[in-house]
């Protein structure tokens, strides 16, 4: 049992990895991965796992492989304020990272098949926006779910700007995938066993790019058993947000602004020198990967003509020299929620306070 990248001791030095493999290529899909820890949507007794690059599968909870969603993440090409619509989204651990970086305008919608998963979901979404600081860097685009076959979706439902499903999906649905996307927007999906892109450039118009060689559980049929009747999914209607809510998202984005202002004019009084650089030398790895577990088994990155010419090639990157530390200094200090402290320092009430905090518990 192999993964792309080696395993992590942590969240970070996972998306380290990550990183180094070119698996994360963008800074808005680096913070979105570094603001969620993948331990937390594991169970308890399953959490030595989490930093390692393999799929994890319990009863019906089930996450791929970091490579994976990082893949996915960076082929949606995810944007402020755009719809995204999850077809199978499990323990919703993408659903969150996606809503991050969609911001407090977008849409995050979700379907599962299980209804334990959507309570297991719902579960580790609040716990993340209760006790998670790193809730308080972004304006969240909240995921909603609902149970239901993801190939009954009501055909009255809006189109999306970026569709994503975790199942493999057969030949004879993928015009039905198609049709649930905007002109314009972007699908990924398990096809043919490759994770692909498509996206639609027209009414009747695609671009097709195939991204990794995967082998994903295949999509369950609709059972029609029981009544003979399809029993059809409706989405959540696209909410239009109350004055209270656009009220708290200006206060604490002006907040946000005079805490980087604050920050930007002590970085100007030159109280610390600017880290020294020397050169390292790296050398690039073609990443050629095999991934076992359950139902879905397999990852290898798709090669191109400019894989092949810089596998070889050593590369060299700038470093921070690092200084002398004493052992007792090597340790970080625990990361400050300027946003909280700045909001608990306001001469507002207490209720307020709480409101502009989302009530959380940290």
């Amino acid at each position: 049992m192999g993964g792309a990248v080696s395993a992590g001791e942590d969240n970070d030095e996972l998306i380290d990895n990550l990183k180094e493999a070119q698996y994360i290529r963008t800074e808005l899909v680096e913070q979105a991965f570094r603001a969620i820890d993948r331990a937390d949507y594991y169970l308890e007794e399953f959490k030595d796992n989490a930093y390692k690059d393999l799929a994890w599968k319990h009863g019906n909870i089930h996450l791929s492989a970091p490579c994976i969603y990082s893949e996915v993440m960076e082929a949606l090409d995810l944007q402020p304020g755009l719809s995204f619509l999850n077809l199978g989204s499990g323990t919703g651990y993408l659903s969150s990272m996606v809503g991050l970086i969609l911001g407090p305008f977008g849409v995050n919608h979700g379907v599962e098949l299980h209804s334990d998963v959507i309570e297991y979901a719902k579960q580790k979404l609040d716990f993340f926006i209760k006790t998670s600081d790193s809730f308080d860097r972004f304006e969240f685009c909240e995921p909603s779910f609902v149970t239901g076959n993801c190939l009954e979706i009501s055909p009255d439902c809006t189109q999306y700007d970026r569709v994503y499903c975790g199942a493999g999906v057969q030949k004879e649905h993928e015009d039905y995938m198609k049709s649930l996307l905007k002109v314009g927007g972007i699908l990924v999906m398990p096809l043919e066993e490759k994770l692909t892109k498509i996206t639609r450039v027209g009414p009747s118009a695609w671009e097709t790019k195939k991204i990794l060689a995967v082998s994903f559980a295949p999509l369950i049929q609709p059972n029609h058993a029981d009544s003979g009747k399809s029993r059809l999914v409706h989405l959540p209607p696209v909410a239009v947000r109350s004055l209270q809510d656009l009220a708290r998202i200006a206060i604490r984005g002006t907040i946000k602004r005079i805490i980087h202002q604050e920050a930007m004019s002590k970085a100007g009084n030159g109280l610390k020198n600017p880290a020294r650089f020397k050169r390292r030398r790296v050398r690039r790895r073609r990443m050629e990967t095999i991934v076992f577990l359950d139902k879905e088994v397999f990852a290898s990155r798709i090669s191109s003509p400019s894989d092949d010419n810089n596998n070889s090639e050593d590369m060299e990157e700038e470093r921070p020299e690092e200084e002398e530390t004493k052992p007792s200094e090597l340790k970080p200090e625990p990361p400050v929620n300027f946003l909280r402290e700045k909001v608990l320092s306001l001469p507002l009430p207490d209720p307020l306070k709480y409101y502009l905090l989302y009530y959380r518990e940290k």
